[in-house]
């Protein structure tokens, strides 16, 4: 397993744990999004004419692209159908935007309430779990996809391990990108989606 130095990115941050803090931080990934990533149609599709002219000229918008929160009743069902309950960051998010589409790199959507599972009982998982299984030296990879909750996925797939818990209540938070077979570590929910920020320079 490598480290990407989320533990580092955490620090400049912090971790974002309430509502707010993650309504701020995903106004600024949206911005940061919106003028790094979106392709030109994307941007049509998502923005009215008078909004990808002030995107342009002002390199500012005041707009909220994300989903809508997500009431405590629904993240608590989500947890109680799991056996678990969320780390900090994880429950701030999606108190701040349940889901969220956009998000850079190869990861399409980062899960709804709804769509958050165990990693064994998900697509993605049903297919990589017997494949790492067959082979005694990938092992450790197979026991991670067993035990962790698939938060995010597309190409490449966002993972949370409830049985590494840091002393703030933070999940051990890994970015395993298949095609590569690399898996990359986190430090929290919160630094995982960090690193996708940072990758939008």
């Amino acid at each position: 397993m490598n480290d990407t130095g989320g533990a580092n990115e955490a620090a400049e941050t912090g971790v974002l744990t309430t509502s707010q803090q993650w309504r701020g931080y995903l106004g600024r990934y949206d911005e940061r999004y919106l003028k790094n990533v979106a392709s030109d149609q994307e941007l049509a599709d998502l923005l009215e004419e008078s909004e990808l002219e002030v995107l342009e000229e002002e390199g500012r918008l005041e707009r909220w692209l994300g989903g809508e929160p997500a009431s405590e009743e629904a993240v608590v069902a989500a947890e109680e159908r799991l056996g678990v309950r969320f780390p900090p960051s994880l429950r701030g998010f999606l108190l701040a935007s349940d889901g969220w589409p956009r998000v850079s790199g190869w990861v399409d959507l980062v899960y709804p309430c709804g769509r958050i599972s165990w990693m064994r009982d998900s697509d993605a998982g049903a297919s990589l779990i017997p494949l790492y299984g067959e082979d005694a030296d990938n092992d450790d990879f197979a026991q991670l996809f067993r035990r962790s909750v698939e938060v995010a996925g597309g190409e490449d797939v966002w993972l949370l391990d409830p049985t590494d818990v840091g002393p703030d209540g933070e999940w051990a938070a890994y970015l395993f990108t298949p095609k590569y077979g690399e898996l990359d570590e986190f430090t929290s929910f919160s630094a995982l989606f960090h690193d996708g920020y940072e990758d939008m320079d």
